[in-house]
């Protein structure tokens, strides 16, 4: 019980300790507002706490900054992971959000619709997803889904 005790207390500091980034992207996926789904912050996900996760859509949204440049490792094994349990995850740099916030938020939408879709498929009809990546804006990608 005290390793839960500790994890609630560990989840509750990341959330009071957001990036800019993190916080602007909560203002819009938060209180139900994108539509209508309940996406939570910091939220413990097995082992892993995801920066924003949806359980209904089994959806992880991370944002990485520059500290995430020298710890790949560590962000295929949580990818891993998370795909093995049946989770999608997608990557985002924080410079996206900053500057193409509504392509972001597009894109996790359809992402959200197509597994709400998957998911909901009867048994046998469900597809894998494979995210397919935003378009090109000045020569950079605006997503880095990772993909099984």
């Amino acid at each position: 019980m005290s390793r839960n005790i500790e994890r609630r207390e560990r989840a509750r500091e990341l959330r009071r300790e957001l990036t800019p980034a993190e916080r602007i992207l909560w203002k819009h996926l938060r209180g139900r507002q994108f539509d209508g789904l309940k996406f939570r912050r910091q939220h413990p996900v097995g082992p892993f706490y995801a920066d924003f996760a949806c359980h209904e859509c089994r959806l992880v949204v991370e944002l990485d900054g520059e500290s995430h440049l020298d710890d790949e490792y560590r962000d295929d094994r949580r990818s891993a992971w998370l795909d093995e349990n049946g989770w999608v995850v997608l990557r985002f740099w924080n410079t996206q959000v900053f500057d193409e916030l509504d392509a972001v938020l597009d894109f996790v939408y359809r992402i959200c619709q197509e597994r709400l879709a998957t998911l909901a498929a009867p048994h046998g009809e469900a597809r894998p997803l494979t995210p397919t990546p935003l378009p090109r804006s000045g020569g950079e990608g605006l997503c880095i889904p990772r993909t099984p």
